[in-house]
């Protein structure tokens, strides 16, 4: 299948702000920040006299917030508005060669919209279905007044492989909690025989803007992002142009496209990442996941010898995090229990997360086992600011601080580490963080996933923790990646790089790094804060099996004072060396 990496010239037409007559369409960019495979745009555009593409600047998405721990809005990290930036300006850039141009308005989405709407007086209103509960209460108020006033809505799936609407109701009404039985239900997407549309010719112009505010695409700076101090982005950049091109450069490597297994990334590698760094193209919709898929099932037909599912990119291409063996082979074994997220399994857990109530909670959400998590917030800000000691773990928020992504293994080890493996944090609040600082962030995998890494719904294996000292090692046995973000620890010899605490004061000494003064202590020992969760979730397991999951606060207040009376009767011991990848 080709790539749409050039868009055609713009065919002649009269001034983009002239006066408007005829009719007139609108398309709303959320997501699907693209031109190819855009059902919405290409359907707005057809038998138009005037199209009108808008996005707006969601304030509670893109105003700065005083006071988040890091820069940004109430709801994201600066990397990721700067990242959608950057995707919004490509648009804008792609639109204008097609003769269009993008429209750029600020303040609540379904005020700013319906006002267009009457002001332009629009008879099509296009934009792609969202199963995020926030663009769902948006798409009820502007439907309910385009119904009102006459207004044709077109409101396509094009940002996922499946409607889950379907598959839902497929499934009797309820969505498949299994993959195994998503993949039943689902069966092939209808739409995977015969070509997408992926190339538009031109766009009809833009009609007169009246008294609306239009605007560029902003800067971060005219966001209200000023003085910011930090020194190092995101090094991927936003747009459907960069998604393309990252697109060509992994599926024109047939070979490693044949031959991918994900359980055998390196978490470590962070010069060149071990994936194909999509995932963030894919949350914003600047890469079509129906496309990608086209593409490789294009790959797989022209090659002899290729990866099947569960490990292989059609089976599982990262998002914001997937969850694995580390073991190769016993990904293989378990088949469809312990692997990576790949395009079909972001769509079974947008399936599940649309047809979930309170999918991001764990109170009211009815595939949720009730845990009486901690909420000590000095441990969520020692793992939050990279502050718990244990270099492996430290690197890797960093990074994410940093960068906005890691690799998914990686965001494995943190994510076990503050909750079911040592420091049992609520998942919620570890679900905060990333959502917050993840440029791949998206409401129903992330979520999903930290369900499922907090042994809270999809797996239960509790006793299968991340080692973080051993699994970092077993990848990078030098350290490279700790002393390139740890640079306190650049100097600290291997034998000691993933337990600093280890090295005798003449080695942290001649490092230039004395532990408890340049680099802190490990906050908790991992020997005995592993075998600690493992009992807690034990009992609260119990409880939840005994009580069919039906528990009260009143029995999760009960239980959580149990286990602590429990922990303080426990004697306490130092941190030491670990041995095993995984305890």
């Amino acid at each position: 299948m080709p790539l749409p990496f050039s868009l055609s010239r713009p065919q002649c037409c009269r001034h983009p702000l002239t006066m408007a007559s005829g009719s007139t369409s609108l398309i709303w960019f959320r997501k699907g920040l693209r031109i190819h495979d855009n059902p919405a745009l290409e359907y707005a555009s057809k038998g138009s006299k005037f199209v009108y593409p808008v996005f707006v600047i969601d304030p509670h998405y893109m105003e700065p917030d005083p006071k988040a721990f890091t820069p940004g809005s109430t709801r994201a990290g600066l990397n990721r508005i700067r990242f959608l930036l950057e995707s919004l300006v490509d648009l804008d850039l792609s639109l204008k060669k097609l003769g269009s141009r993008l429209l750029v308005l600020k303040g609540e989405p379904s005020q700013v919209l319906i006002r267009c709407l009457k002001e332009w007086d629009v008879k099509k209103l296009c934009f792609e279905f969202d199963t995020d509960p926030y663009y769902q209460d948006l798409d009820v108020k502007v439907k309910d007044y385009a119904s009102s006033a006459g207004i044709e809505v077109f409101s396509p799936v094009s940002h996922t492989l499946f409607n889950p609407e379907d598959i839902i109701q497929k499934n009797g009404g309820k969505p498949p909690l299994s993959y195994q039985s998503f993949l039943k239900v689902a069966g092939q997407p209808s739409w995977a025989s015969s070509p997408l549309s992926t190339t538009i010719l031109s766009l009809p112009c833009v009609g007169h803007i009246g008294s609306c505010e239009i605007s560029e695409v902003p800067t971060v700076e005219e966001l209200g992002y000023k003085d910011i101090e930090q020194v190092e982005w995101t090094p991927f950049r936003g747009g459907e142009s960069e998604a393309l091109k990252r697109l060509r450069e992994s599926i024109n490597n047939k070979e490693w496209v044949a031959n991918f297994e994900k359980p055998k990334g390196d978490p470590s590698a962070f010069v060149k990442p071990a994936t194909t760094v999509l995932s963030p193209y894919l949350k914003f919709g600047c890469l079509s996941s129906r496309y990608f898929y086209q593409c490789l099932q294009d790959v797989y037909r022209n090659v002899r010898k290729h990866t099947s599912p569960p490990v292989s990119l059609v089976g599982q291409v990262s998002f914001n995090f997937s969850i694995t063996d580390d073991h190769a082979a016993d990904t293989i074994k378990l088949l469809f229990g312990f692997k990576n997220w790949q395009l079909l399994w972001r769509d079974f857990f947008y399936t599940v997360a649309f047809g979930t109530p309170n999918f991001d909670h764990m109170r009211g959400n009815r595939i949720c086992k009730q845990i009486p998590w901690s909420d000590d917030n000095e441990l969520l800000a020692a793992w939050r600011e990279a502050r718990t000691g244990y270099p492996w773990i430290d690197a890797i928020m960093v990074q994410l601080s940093k960068w906005g992504w890691m690799h998914h293994l990686a965001r494995h080890c943190v994510a076990c580490f503050l909750t079911r493996g040592d420091l049992f944090v609520h998942w919620e609040k570890g679900r905060d963080v990333f959502e917050r600082l993840l440029i791949d962030s998206d409401w129903a995998i992330n979520n999903g996933n930290w369900l499922w890494l907090s042994c809270s719904s999809f797996f239960y294996q509790y006793n299968r923790i991340y080692s973080p000292i051993s699994f970092g090692k077993k990848y990078d046995p030098n350290g490279n990646y700790i002393r390139h973000f740890l640079p306190v620890l650049k100097d600290m010899p291997k034998e000691y790089i993933y337990e600093p605490w280890t090295a005798p004061i003449n080695v942290q000494t001649k490092a230039k790094c004395i532990i408890g003064r340049d680099y802190p202590k490990p906050v908790i020992s991992h020997d005995s804060a592993s075998k600690d969760c493992k009992r807690k979730l034990a009992e609260a397991y119990a409880l939840n099996q005994q009580l069919n999951g039906q528990l009260s606060e009143a029995d999760l207040v009960n239980l959580k004072r149990k286990l602590e009376q429990d922990q303080d009767q426990e004697p306490k011991s130092r941190p030491r060396r670990q041995r095993k990848l995984m305890t």
